[in-house]
């Protein structure tokens, strides 16, 4: 995801005489679906073709060895060049331009525009949500529209009550109908603030919902690369902040971009690392050593701050009245799957949500399109919501189908479900499972 906005750069630049193909070659089984694929494109605003290489035939064919790759071929179809990894666009611009200057000197570039069919965008109230937030107290739910760039907040019945952010991308302070945010994703009540991860702003945005006014607590707007900061929030580059959860006076950051878990001092503005080295494993130990595997959900239990471990199919906890990292389930980076049971034996798929109840946690397992339940203290694992299939239906607990669920958060008996690739909201019975959608609709919603 983050050489998107880099790539985006070269081929505004470039557009003439430069052609990306993306190549998807799927490590999760969910991923190589070619309907999940569309999903991704439409998703991340990807305008450039892109083949789903669902066997690894291409991937065999160039050699790759890692995410992401990429090579660099030649007008006559050879290829010259091979990068792993992310890259800055100052990086390649300088090689693109010698490469242009050397091929064109040959009379070997042919700058005809090329014509592209793009997917069709959903339509309706909401565009990928990605994350949910019930507030039992005040009878209210926050919903990220992360395909739509911000957030609503509705009543528990879906009564649209504030637009927060203007719909467009974009990192903009000021009145919360102006105001700008970026695929926006988990959130979080301090008092009468609503805490945003702005995710594709690589910033943390904070909502007086009293005074309907946007402020960027910490985030430079560019990607970071600090694995061990230590400082003012605002004078700090982030990379890919997913989730959030308020301890107290301490806001609690999944950092995706640098696999770790960071926190911020929401009196004194001070943020630094939490746990997590910023390898990309899953790996137990002290806070410093541990290793999480993009980190993309939070909860918390008590003392206890547990992780929806994405990258490597595990939940994680982290306790904060003590300085260990341990592995509720899950194995490592290449062991996933659909697997009910107890410790070890568990098999999960990518999940992306979290959500703490009195006696067990709710996962929203994403990529096996269903919600389980999780017993921390037995490591018990079982399906709750939803068949496996992914599908778009209402109804009986096993026999409903998700799209792909990312956020989950319940109250007053409630859960409520970003069903992020149904651009829905589902509303989960708490005690049967039985799956119902969120009628969203609202006057505010036009204006």
């Amino acid at each position: 995801m983050h050489i998107l906005p880099q790539l985006r750069k070269l081929e505004r630049k470039y557009g003439d005489v430069l052609q990306v193909v993306g190549i998807h070659s799927a490590k999760f089984r969910a991923e190589q679906a070619t309907a999940a694929v569309r999903d991704a494109i439409l998703r991340y605003g990807i305008e450039h073709p892109v083949v789903n290489d669902s066997e690894f035939r291409l991937w065999q064919a160039y050699a790759v060895r890692a995410w992401p790759t990429l090579m660099f071929i030649d007008p006559a179809g050879k290829v010259i060049g091979k990068h792993e990894g992310e890259f800055s666009f100052e990086a390649f611009d300088g090689l693109l331009a010698e490469m242009v200057g050397t091929f064109d000197a040959a009379g070997l570039l042919d700058r005809r525009p090329l014509h592209f069919r793009p997917e069709p965008m959903p339509t309706g109230p909401l565009l990928f949500p990605g994350k949910v937030l019930a507030d039992a107290a005040g009878s209210r739910l926050f919903v990220a529209d992360s395909g739509h760039h911000r957030i609503l907040v509705t009543d528990l019945a879906g009564r649209v009550q504030q637009v927060i952010g203007n719909g467009s991308a974009g990192l903009v302070d000021g009145p919360a109908g102006t105001a700008k945010f970026n695929a926006p994703q988990g959130m979080a009540l301090y008092g009468d603030t609503l805490l945003v991860a702005d995710t594709e702003n690589h910033a943390l945005r904070a909502v007086s919902l009293e005074r309907r006014e946007v402020t960027t607590l910490a985030g430079t707007g560019d990607q970071g690369h600090e694995r061990h900061p230590d400082g003012v929030g605002r004078t700090i580059a982030l990379s890919s902040p997913w989730d959030l959860a308020v301890h107290g006076d301490r806001l609690f950051i999944a950092m995706a971009g640098t696999h770790q878990i960071w926190q911020l001092d929401l009196r004194s503005g001070n943020l630094r690392d939490f746990a997590g080295s910023g390898a990309e494993n899953l790996l137990d130990g002290t806070l410093a050593q541990a290793q999480f595997a993009q980190p993309s959900g939070l909860t918390l239990l008590g003392d206890t701050l547990y992780v929806a471990d994405s990258e490597a199919s595990g939940i994680r906890s982290v306790e904060l009245q003590g300085n260990q990292v341990t592995t509720v389930v899950g194995l490592g980076l290449f062991e996933f799957g659909d697997v009910d049971g107890t410790g070890d034996a568990v098999r999960l798929q990518h999940p992306l949500g979290l959500c703490a109840l009195p006696d067990r946690l709710l996962i929203a397992d994403t990529y096996n399109h269903r919600l389980k339940r999780l017993r921390p203290e037995t490591r018990e694992v079982s399906a709750w919501s939803g068949s496996g299939v992914p599908g778009y239906r209402d109804g009986p607990a096993l026999d409903a189908e998700f799209r792909e669920p990312s956020g989950v958060s319940a109250a007053r008996g409630k859960v409520y479900v970003a069903d992020t690739n149904n651009h829905v909201v589902r509303v989960v019975d708490g005690e049967t499972g039985d799956v119902g959608t969120l009628a969203v609709a609202g006057r505010e919603l036009s204006s």
